[in-house]
């Protein structure tokens, strides 16, 4: 039996929703013990920044397949991976503001994709909806304009029912888009500029992936850029750290070894308007961060670790993430500007809606997860926006054990209020496009639709809900 509190920190729905990936019958190697994975034995690597092709006119062209690949995830064995290009994870993209980038997708796996900028502000046709399908063998190109202000976006497949399955094997990769705002800042920078992927995994004994719907209590093996609870050296300086909670269920609540603090200066949509000095960082799967950490309060020598205060799993596996260890000194003229940009100034909003997210938690053998007590269905709207409309949403999880988040394609959105109480700062006081909801919370917030026209979805972000329905559609007129 699992404990309500123990489903309060999964970040998972019921345990009921466990489905094999084989077949009836076809037998797999055992699962691996998380505890044969040595801790702190590999380095972190770095992420390869994917080149284009060519860059005509300011436009940067590329050319990345989706295929199979085998990759060293655990030490000294392959293991086979659904791959952007090859790379696991995929390679990070580097956009700036008002320099378009077009990006042609060959599908040469054997399911049809479909890919996702998540948190872009695209027109429909380059969004990556559920139903926008590149077939096995067939090309099509994604077109971003970059219009937008800076912010840590990333792709990832969104093909319905195979989206689940289709991240968890590495479909997921950045794209940074930066501004003339962001560049101007003292900030830590080049190779003190860090984007770190996070994301859980279950292996077998023969070093293979296991997928199954829903499986938050079995993905013990903690990822950081694609190797096991790694070490990352670093010198006693600053380091900015762009994270991104790439799993598809998982809460991570991230904290220091010895307690110590870290500043905050980023959410999804790109900068907080004033940075954040904490002890900790909530992630629900898709969210993304910018934080600071200054080692220069460390002598060399030492090691912090980064863990995870939450659950669920054995605190021995999931709670450890990755070590830092400070290895060397070295100059440092970055800084945290007191300042750091102006949000957007927030309209009257004109209309107000509310959204319900509901899934099966009765021990049902095939449990369904729906908005407004609807599954997902592509020919039906569920929401007309009027264009340019600035819009008040009330978002509640009804459910009184599952965990969910909340994700609107198109748009960054502002918080207003979590629980009744309004949000003025802090780590949701930026633009976001996911946010968090525990079981009965509720969350204010707020839009304006303009840009683009067309139909896009909202969704629970825990992938293994939108897979089982729990998606809507709106169209912007």
């Amino acid at each position: 039996m699992i404990s309500r509190r123990s489903l309060l920190r999964a970040g998972a729905g019921s345990a009921a929703l466990a489905v094999p990936l084989l077949s009836p019958g076809t037998a797999r190697a055992a699962d691996l013990d998380p505890a044969t994975i040595a801790k702190y034995a590999v380095p972190m690597p770095r992420i390869p920044v994917q080149r284009p092709s060519r860059v005509v006119d300011g436009t940067a062209y590329y050319a990345v397949d989706m295929r199979e690949a085998e990759a060293q995830i655990l030490p000294g064995a392959r293991t086979r991976v659904l791959t952007y290009g090859g790379a696991f994870p995929g390679r990070t993209f580097l956009a700036a503001r008002g320099r378009r980038t077009v990006v042609s997708r060959l599908n040469s796996l054997h399911m049809p994709t479909s890919v996702h900028l998540h948190g872009a502000h695209v027109p429909p046709e380059h969004d990556g909806g559920p139903m926008d399908l590149i077939a096995p063998g067939a090309r099509r190109s994604y077109t971003y304009d970059n219009e937008q202000t800076h912010a840590n976006l990333w792709f990832h497949d969104h093909a319905h029912h195979h989206e689940s399955e289709h991240v968890y094997r590495g479909l997921s990769a950045f794209y940074l888009l930066t501004d003339r705002t962001e560049r101007s800042l003292p900030l830590p920078s080049g190779e003190f500029d860090v984007p770190i992927l996070l994301r859980d995994a279950r292996f077998d004994t023969d070093n293979q992936l296991v997928y199954a719907m829903d499986d938050f209590l079995n993905r013990n093996t903690i990822l950081v850029n694609g190797r096991p609870w790694p070490y990352f050296r670093v010198a006693a300086r600053k380091y900015r750290f762009r994270i991104l909670n790439s799993t598809n269920l998982r809460f991570f609540t991230l904290k220091l070894s010895d307690g110590g603090s870290f500043t905050q200066i980023g959410s999804d949509g790109g900068l907080l308007a004033e940075p954040f000095e904490t002890t900790e960082l909530r992630l629900s799967a898709g969210e993304r961060a910018d934080i600071v950490v200054d080692f220069a309060r460390y002598p060399v020598g030492h090691s912090v670790e980064l863990i995870n205060d939450n659950g669920p799993g054995p605190a021995e596996h999931v709670g450890k993430v990755m070590r830092f260890d400070v290895t060397r000194t070295a100059a440092d003229d970055s800084s945290v500007p007191a300042r750091l940009r102006t949000l957007p100034a927030l309209p009257a909003p004109t209309v107000e809606r509310t959204v319900d997210l509901r899934m099966d938690e009765d021990g049902r053998p095939h449990p369904r997860a729906y908005i407004d007590e609807k599954l997902y269905d592509h020919d039906r709207v569920d929401t007309e926006i009027r264009y340019g409309a600035t819009e008040l949403w009330t978002v509640r999880n009804v459910n009184r054990l599952a965990p969910h988040n909340f994700h609107m394609h198109l748009v960054q959105f502002r918080v207003m209020e979590r629980n009744g109480r309004p949000v003025t700062g802090g780590p949701e006081g930026g633009l976001k496009d996911t946010v968090t909801l525990l079981a009965g919370e509720t969350v204010k917030l707020q839009a304006t639709f303009t840009g683009h026209r067309g139909t896009y979805v909202y969704h629970c972000h825990m992938l293994d809900h939108s897979a089982m329905g729990m998606m809507a559609t709106m169209k912007i007129v």
